[in-house]
């Protein structure tokens, strides 16, 4: 129902910019871009890739996250648009696509247990901030660890219904990616040297000349670090429900 792209290696932002054109069709209602590069700069708005982005000038960081929006919550305003980010802990960027089933649900348990006011109606900033609420309970202001993530995303897995394939740009660390544990939504990675994307539908990774390595599979958490370290769990499995609007109706048929 959208498209996400987040690239750890040189020029991530311009990386990022040009997969997401490539995913124009999974959402034309929005785009957004999320470059990391000593700090967090975002760039958001309503309509496609090449009107968001006219002006735009980003820095040449090595972590970047992006995201076409094709709305299935909220009122498909600027607000509703992704990535979002929150400050701590580290300062993270998120996108994802998918629908979260238990949305109402989660945001009463936000307010009533933190206060925690969201500023959109989109699915993915309450996702964010079930991930950043699940990692600063683990991290406890020590460094961050591929253990902890993996228990901050078994947490998100027990709270969190519904399909998510979900891209975190973690700041100064790199990039976690995550998908519910049924594999609705579609999540690929994609390598050449020291380059990693992971995207939405491979047709992102022949623009960016990527090999792909395969699937985030369902229930799985993979984390590529700044230095290009990759590490993967699974950690949930269930029985695989991918929509099958990908194949009739979401995906390039270019895709695989």
């Amino acid at each position: 129902m959208c498209g996400v792209v987040g690239v750890v290696g040189e020029d991530a932002g311009s990386a990022v910019y040009e997969a997401l054109v490539a995913l124009q069709h999974r959402g034309q209602d929005a785009a957004g871009l999320c470059v990391y590069d000593r700090r967090l700069y975002l760039k958001k708005g309503a309509g496609l890739v090449s009107e968001v982005f006219r002006d735009a000038q980003f820095p040449n960081g090595v972590l970047a996250v992006g995201h076409v929006r094709y709305p299935t919550i909220g009122l498909g305003a600027s607000r509703d648009a992704q990535p979002f980010t929150v400050p701590a802990p580290f300062g993270i960027a998120l996108a994802h696509n998918g629908n979260i089933v238990n949305y109402a649900e989660l945001r009463k348990e936000l307010w009533h247990r933190h206060k925690h006011i969201l500023n959109s109606d989109c699915d993915a900033e309450l996702l964010l901030a079930v991930f950043a609420e699940e990692l600063a309970a683990r991290c406890h202001g020590k460094a961050l660890s591929f253990n902890t993530l993996c228990d901050a995303v078994s947490a998100i897995f027990c709270r969190v219904s519904g399909s998510y394939s979900a891209v975190a740009l973690i700041a100064g660390h790199g990039l976690v990616a995550f998908r519910d544990p049924y594999g609705i939504k579609p999540l690929s990675l994609g390598r050449s040297g020291k380059r990693f994307a992971f995207v939405s539908e491979s047709v992102a990774l022949d623009v960016l000349g990527l090999d792909e390595v395969g699937d985030v599979a369902p229930g799985e958490v993979v984390y590529v670090d700044v230095a290009g370290r990759v590490r993967r769990r699974r950690l949930r499995q269930e029985r695989r429900a991918l929509c099958i609007f990908e194949f009739v109706y979401f995906a390039r048929p270019d895709s695989v």
